[in-house]
């Protein structure tokens, strides 16, 4: 559904669109003065820490869902009991994630392994 507005006896399929180019200067120049108020009032923002950027942590969370990836493919024991939590109710997954660790210590381990950048990330960066 397309609103139409009636300019000067015209009418526009598109209300930010108009026929009167003083209106969208005004518009343009209030716009330019509301960032520009904004960005002398924000002043500079903070630094991060070294390696503790949203780019790093994306890049981070990238690696690690490549390897879990990469394993669960390469351990499809593995990959059928994630699979299977997706029809376990909410309240038993945990339960069920602790007993399959504590059967399986070596691929709680790996996973562990897998996932210690993220460790890393958070203990160094907050």
């Amino acid at each position: 559904m397309t609103t139409s507005h009636t300019i000067e006896e015209k009418t526009v399929a598109f209300p930010f669109i108009t026929t009167r180019p003083f209106i969208t200067t005004r518009r343009l120049v209030a716009g330019a003065l509301g960032v520009a108020a904004v960005m002398a009032g924000s002043g500079v923002p903070a630094q991060a820490q070294p390696n503790c950027t949203a780019a790093d942590l994306a890049g981070i969370m990238s690696g690690i869902t490549a390897a879990t990836s990469a394993y669960l493919f390469t351990h499809p024991q593995v990959n059928d009991f994630f699979t299977s939590l997706k029809d376990v109710p909410k309240e038993d997954r945990q339960a069920a994630l602790n007993d399959y660790a504590n059967a399986n210590p070596q691929v709680q381990a790996e996973l562990q392994g897998i996932r210690q950048p993220a460790v890393d990330f958070r203990n160094r960066c907050g």
